[in-house]
């Protein structure tokens, strides 16, 4: 065997690996037994914009807590806080590993091409 084919089969394989890696780790995530990396994270801020909103039109602080606790009731029943970041990690990883899995390709592609000389 030449020093290219050798090199070829170690491209191949590396390539092959990479790709099997990825869609290892991939399948780990989409069956929650490991979470996606945190790539977008929420802090909390509070709700400064709806106190800035309540206190400008002048209401009692009795009325004023009432309506900001219906708000926030209303607000978790319609979208959990967590689950826009969940979202936007899940695909950020998707196009990760599509970049993965391509690169994993050319590699073994390249492998191809010297084992076949």
């Amino acid at each position: 065997m030449t020093g290219q084919k050798i090199l070829g089969f170690i491209l191949l394989i590396l390539g092959l690996a990479i790709i099997l890696y990825t869609l290892f780790i991939s399948y780990n995530i989409f069956t929650t037994k490991s979470p996606a990396p945190d790539v977008f994270k929420i802090a909390d801020q509070g709700n400064s914009s709806v106190d800035s909103g309540i206190k400008n039109q002048g209401l009692p602080a009795a009325i004023e807590g009432l309506l900001e606790e219906k708000l926030q009731e209303q607000l978790k029943a319609i979208m959990p806080t967590n689950a826009i970041p969940r979202l936007l990690n899940l695909i950020s990883w998707s196009v990760l590993a599509g970049i993965f899995i391509l690169g994993g390709g050319h590699i073994a592609g390249i492998g191809v091409n010297l084992i076949r000389k």
